[in-house]
This record gives C-alpha cells, structure tokens and sequence, in this order.
C-alpha cells in the first residue's frame, strides 16, 4: 500500500491517511483482512507521529473498516465492501446536492441540468 503525505496540505495527516486507505478499499487495492503497515512503521517511512497515525487507525476502526489484534497488527475489516459504498454514495450524493444548488441560483432548470449531465455521461 503507497500512500503520499502532504505535509503543506491544509487537510490534517490523519485524515489524509484515513482517505488514501479508503480509496485503497474503493478501488480494491487492499481487501478483505490485508494487513496494514504498523503504525511504527508508517510513521517512520512518511516522517510523522506515531500518534498520528494511531488516530488515522482508530478512526477507520471506530468506523468499522479495519480491526486490530493486539500483537499482530491492524487488518481491512471482513464484509466492510457495504460501508465502503456507502461512503461513495454520501460524497457522491452531497456533491449532487451542492450542484443542484448552484443551478437553482444560477437560474438552470432542471431539464437543462439534466441534459447536461447526460451530455458528461456521454462524454465520459
């Protein structure tokens, strides 16, 4: 697993940890019960506290994507594919809504706003 660090980034490290391994998990780079590289060691190779990457860790799994087994390590969570999902169809749906939104002040109908995303679709 590569994550990349942005120590200029305005998004705190932890989080950006806790993204990158999401979007491991989204594009099946890591799997059901994978290891994740200990805390030491993530913290050494990006240069960052080991406290920080203990909070990344916790989060995801307080949110139920990893599991920790005390001697052994932090492992992506079983059946976890449905959270994962759920997490895209939140982004994706917020991100419609903010659009939705701009077209509303803008003065776009909705037949236009519709046209226009099925152009993208087309497009993509």
């Amino acid at each position: 697993m590569h994550l990349i660090i942005n120590h200029s980034s305005m998004v705190p490290i932890y989080e950006q940890i806790i993204e990158q391994i999401k979007e491991n998990l989204i594009s099946g780079e890591l799997k059901e019960n994978d290891m994740l590289p200990s805390i030491r060691s993530l913290a050494k190779d990006h240069k960052i506290s080991s406290l920080t990457v203990k909070k990344a860790y916790d989060q995801l799994e307080a949110e139920g994507y990893t599991v920790t087994v005390h001697g052994k390590g932090s492992f992506i969570a079983t059946n976890n594919q449905n959270l994962v999902q759920e997490d895209v169809n939140k982004e994706i749906e917020t991100a419609f809504e903010a659009i939705i939104t701009k077209a509303e002040k803008a003065g776009i109908t909705k037949k236009e706003l519709l046209e226009l995303f099925e152009m993208l679709l087309e497009e993509s």
